[in-house]
């Protein structure tokens, strides 16, 4: 299952965070994008152009320090097919790095279509006699808010292809709590009644550390709840965003984990993407710096859960 191979090497690394592959032009040194402009011009190829080097860069300087990299598929998607090329090659590059890579995008569908959707991005694609991965990541985010028939589809090519989703529970964002926090007539909350759904769901991708191949996103913004869904489903692995730039911090994201130092991966993008901003380094500098964020983080929060290790 792939979480286990996820925890594996979080416990290999001995770091239990992912860094977000969000780039904006701005957060790009100035020499990457003057290159890539120079070559292909002021337009959508000149910044897919931009935003491959830029991850490759940062990709370089990571690829020893986190088990995992997310990228998020708006940030591609903003840039036409040129960026849509650009996600697919920096997943393929992630990968050959030894890196497990988590595609946030965030699907969500039925039937056919939201199997077109885990066949793009956990599947292969048959043309004609031969298959083909579209983009090859390991996991995928999901929203499961269409109920079980936009989450059958993915189960069956998670068993199929030894891949994981995340289904959005309780997100790290403010106004969450206007959906996410409602009780129904029971006195439950809704985003409990999803996390009980993930434990269900799971049910169909068993690990063998103890955790299924059906996750939880659950924002670090919110570590009472952490600790809530944290005891209440301890068969979901949670996919933990807002580190660093929303506010999350160690203490946070504590809840998270188990008394193994598993059970969570925590998310930072723009802290270390742009650490070379708050740092005022030289911009050559950039991948440096971020490795620097990520080890920081690292100690961090490993300073406060304690060595990582699998049961």
């Amino acid at each position: 299952m792939s979480f286990d191979r996820l925890m594996e090497r979080i416990v290999e690394v001995q770091n239990p965070t992912v860094a977000g592959l969000d780039p904006k032009l701005d957060y790009i040194p100035e020499f990457i994008r003057r290159e890539s402009f120079a070559k292909y011009g002021k337009n959508l190829e000149g910044a897919a152009n931009a935003l491959l080097a830029f991850n490759k860069g940062l990709i370089d300087a990571l690829c020893g320090i986190v088990p995992a990299v997310k990228p998020q598929a708006a940030y591609y998607e903003m840039y036409g097919w040129q960026g849509v090329r650009a996600l697919t090659e920096t997943i393929s590059y992630a990968k050959e790095k030894g890196l497990f890579v988590i595609t946030d995008g965030k699907r969500n569908d039925i039937g056919a279509t939201m199997q077109a959707y885990s066949t793009a991005h956990l599947g292969v694609t048959q043309v004609e006699e031969t298959c083909f991965e579209a983009f090859g990541a390991d996991a995928l985010t999901v929203n499961g808010y269409l109920g079980t028939d936009g989450i059958e589809p993915l189960l069956q090519v998670c068993s199929e292809r030894d891949r994981g989703i995340f289904v959005l529970v309780k997100t790290s964002n403010p106004s969450s709590g206007e959906l996410q926090d409602r009780k129904l007539e029971t006195g439950e909350t809704v985003y409990r009644l999803m996390g009980e759904r993930c434990e269900s769901w799971g049910k169909e991708l068993p690990g063998k550390y103890g955790y299924s191949g059906v996750g939880a996103v659950v924002g670090a913004t919110y570590p009472q709840q952490l600790e809530e869904l944290r005891r209440e489903l301890p068969h979901t692995f949670f996919l933990v965003p807002g580190y660093g730039a929303q506010g999350g911090a160690a203490d946070s994201v504590a809840p998270a984990f188990d008394q193994n130092g598993l059970g969570a991966i925590v998310n930072s993008s723009r802290a270390i993407m742009c650490a070379w901003q708050k740092e005022s380094c030289q911009e050559e500098d950039y991948a440096e710096a971020a490795r620097r964020e990520a080890i920081r983080m690292r100690d961090e929060i490993v300073m406060k859960i304690g060595a990582l290790r699998l049961p």
